[in-house]
Formats: structure tokens, sequence, C-alpha cells
């Protein structure tokens, strides 16, 4: 099984949550994403979380579709927010991003987003996680393990 919470893991990443107004441009997020070497970015209006836009979006549902980066809108593209908490486990949330092919899951706090969490901070945590338990197995071994 594995252990964790989003909450622990937001602990471990900056607080910095890059967001657009639904009239930007695709080009304006590709541009924050490339920028801020990230893979998706918030879209809310005011406080609101209206969803979320990825490069997968992007590629998806502009460039193949032969459309203006410049003259689509990312409220015309984004993805309805599928949402979790702090208090969600890891491997929950893992499922979760499975069954519905997501890569990005905004963390609500009541109404309000936290916090951003990637595939990739699930599968860090997850290989962190088992460095630590094989050096606590090894210590266990050799006799150097303390409790």
């Amino acid at each position: 099984m594995i252990s964790g919470t989003i909450g622990e893991i937001l602990a471990h990443k900056s607080e910095n949550l890059w967001r657009l107004a639904p009239d930007a441009s695709v080009f304006e997020a590709i541009q924050l994403m490339a920028d801020k070497n990230i893979g998706a970015v918030l879209v809310v209006r005011g406080n609101e979380l209206l969803g979320v836009i990825s490069e997968r979006d992007y590629t998806r549902k502009v460039a193949l579709k032969g459309k203006s980066s410049k003259d689509t809108r990312v409220s015309e593209i984004l993805v309805p927010p599928l949402t979790v908490t702090r208090a969600e486990t890891v491997e929950s949330c893992m499922k979760l991003m499975t069954l519905h092919r997501v890569r990005h899951l905004p963390v609500m706090e009541g109404n309000s987003v936290v916090g951003i969490v990637s595939i990739g901070d699930l599968v860090n945590w997850i290989i962190s996680a088992q460095h630590a338990t094989i050096s606590q197995l090894e210590g266990y071994i050799s006799g150097h393990y303390s409790v």
C-alpha cells in the first residue's frame, strides 16, 4: 500500500499557483507553462476554479484541429476540474488520475485552491517512500536498525 497524503506532498512543493482568467488566450497559457516549466495552469474567475488547461489539451484541442492559439480562449478548451483535498491519500489520487486519464489535480480547501499535484509529484513521492523503506530494511538486516 502507498502511504502518504496530498497535504504531505504539498508541504514539500512551492506554494506558487499559476492561474489564468478564462478569457486569456491559449497562447498565453502555453507561454506561462513554458516560462514556469509546468504542465498545466488553473483557470479561475475571481477565486472560483473553472478548470485546468494542460499542454495535452493544447495539442489535442488546438494544434491538431488547426486552430490558432492566439485566437482561442482557454475557456474554449479547459477541462472541468476534478479536485481533491489535502487529506486524500497518494494511492487514491493515483487511482483517480488513472481512472479519469488526467495528470493534474487541483487541491481544494473549501472553495479555495490551495495547491495542485501532478502525476510526477505522486510518482516522486512513491519513489522516495520506497527508498526510505529499502534503507530501513537494509539497516534492520545489517543490525543497525534503531526503533
